[in-house]
């Protein structure tokens, strides 16, 4: 959990930079030119102010947090010392017991069992199971042992970093948009936003009205969505399987079906302040449409879909995203000479489309006009009026955020009982601004992008 703060502290700086940016620009014309802020600038640099401190504000909880949790951990390092240093005084032997200085409780292939000492807990009140339960979050510097019903405790290490790697390779776009960590205690979040803007104009003659437009706002709301799956298994699984990391298996299976579904809410989603990249309203839309489709009538295509992104948001696209299957019919493209368009290295001695940067089915493959492609199977290919067509995403991802919470695992026995069953549950809440920006994505559609032959 520290890891987590740490690493979201570091993106809420780097925001910050960003925010302090455009409070600064307000104060650049008035500072060249010497003198006070017009109303205009001053609406303009109170909003960018406030903004900033609300920024601020997030990224002081998280140090508090940060401090909180860490005083946690010297607490209870310094309660194990004192309780090994009373057990030698009064003779008896005892092994250091401090996290950090021994295996974790929970970890791949060991002794004990996440789910199955939820059950024992809760249903046997073993107190062994437990105070395993309570090292366990120690570990996760998470103290919350919170009842939920079925006895909520912080999902071991090995789940917390395993679900991290799963997702990694399994949420490809997901997890090259914008991350920001999900605030608590709402169900939708909206930001501002500047509809129609301010303008000037060259003043017709000496003390003439100037140009006079007043600026227009609404919102994009994002509404939190919940990410969760079960699987009911039988009480003799937990505790009479030989197999002693049954529950291992069964998170890594949630784990790494909720990074998949969370790539798909990102990328496909269409429901009320709920849509994902290619459900924008407004984005930039390009069209190829061929019954014979290639790569040389594509390529202008993507330029299109790149300038369009110059022109609408005055700021550069950043990735390009496509299916698998895309990617390799690009690599199937040769020139004339039967060269590959798409080499290994830049600078090689033919004509070069795109270049690899890795032969992967998930990820980074390659370079096309300068951004970086990255390949995603959960892009969909069932798309268009033959159900046969992908699409490829040409995306500035700073402006696109996704807010994700901390995964949660549950052991319920209460609702099963009367069969011998526990119900296991793994849960997340998201929300994804995907609107903010319309005009810094453009998505290639049409019957060129069907699928392709080799």
């Amino acid at each position: 959990m520290l890891e987590f703060l740490r690493k979201q502290l570091a993106a809420l700086l780097e925001q910050r930079a960003g925010l302090k940016s455009t409070l600064d620009a307000v104060l650049v014309a008035p500072t060249a030119e010497e003198r006070g802020l017009t109303d205009d600038e001053k609406k303009s640099f109170e909003d960018a102010e406030l903004a900033l401190r609300a920024h601020d504000d997030q990224i002081e909880a998280v140090r508090s947090q940060m401090a909180k949790l860490e005083d946690a951990e010297k607490r209870s390092a310094a309660a194990d010392k004192l309780r090994d240093d009373l057990g030698q005084a009064t003779g008896e032997r005892r092994s250091p017991a401090r996290v950090g200085d021994e295996p974790a409780t929970y970890r791949k292939n060991g002794p004990q069992s996440y789910f199955l000492d939820l059950t024992r807990s809760q249903l046997l009140g073993s107190r062994d199971a437990t105070e395993r339960l309570l090292r366990n979050d120690r570990e996760v510097r998470a103290l919350s042992t919170t009842d939920g019903a079925g006895g909520e405790f912080v999902p071991p290490l090995w789940m917390m970093n395993e679900a991290i790697t799963l997702a990694r390779a399994g949420r490809v776009v997901a997890d090259q948009v914008g991350h920001m960590a999900l605030p608590g205690g709402t169900d939708s979040i909206s930001l501002p936003r500047l509809a129609t803007g301010t303008a000037v104009a060259e003043q017709s003659t000496q003390n003439s009205a100037v140009q006079n437009t007043d600026a227009t706002t609404n919102s994009v709301t994002a509404n939190v969505a919940t990410i969760a799956g079960q699987q009911v298994v039988s009480l003799q699984l937990l505790e009479q399987s030989p197999i002693t990391s049954i529950d291992q298996i069964l998170l890594e299976d949630l784990a790494a079906d909720y990074a998949t579904k969370v790539d798909v809410f990102v990328i496909a989603n269409n429901a009320t302040n709920k849509v994902g990249l290619l459900s924008v309203s407004g984005l930039n839309a390009v069209t190829y449409t061929d019954a014979s489709p290639t790569v040389a009538e594509l390529y202008p295509k993507v330029s299109d879909g790149i300038q369009q992104v110059h022109t609408g948001r005055f700021l550069p696209p950043q990735k390009i995203f496509m299916h698998p299957r895309r990617w390799a019919w690009f690599t199937a493209q040769v020139d004339t000479a039967g060269r590959p368009l798409v080499v290994p290295l830049a600078n090689a001695p033919q004509n070069v489309l795109a270049t690899f940067e890795g032969v992967n089915s998930e990820g980074l493959v390659g370079f096309l006009q300068g951004l970086p492609v990255y390949v995603d199977p959960s892009i969909p290919t069932n798309l268009g009026a033959g159900t046969n067509e992908d699409r490829i995403i040409i995306a500035r991802t700073d402006d696109i955020k996704l807010m994700e919470g901390t995964p949660r695992a549950e052991a319920f026995r209460e609702p099963l009982a009367a069969q011998l069953s526990v119900l296991l549950r793994f849960y997340n809440y998201v929300a994804l601004h995907a609107s903010r920006y319309p005009k810094s994505i453009s998505v290639i559609a049409g019957t060129g992008l069907i699928a392709p032959t080799f």
